[in-house]
């Protein structure tokens, strides 16, 4: 299973999901869908862009847990 630690990032960053929003141009129900575990997919190039400005690597925002 595919853990997202979008919202532990957000916190360590002092960041809110519509600030990261903006910052990255992608939409907050869009951020949401993908905090929540609910994506069944993302691109590079937003997992790219949401790492530049969390400063963070895509390690740090997706975790394997075995079932």
């Amino acid at each position: 299973m595919i853990v997202v630690n979008l919202d532990v990032m957000l916190a360590k960053r002092k960041m809110s999901l519509s600030e990261l929003s903006e910052r990255v141009g992608i939409t907050i129900a869009n951020l949401s869908i993908l905090k929540t575990g609910k994506a069944k997919a993302v691109r590079f190039s937003t997992l790219d862009a949401i790492c530049r400005e969390l400063d963070c690597t895509p390690a740090d925002l997706l975790e394997y847990r075995p079932e």
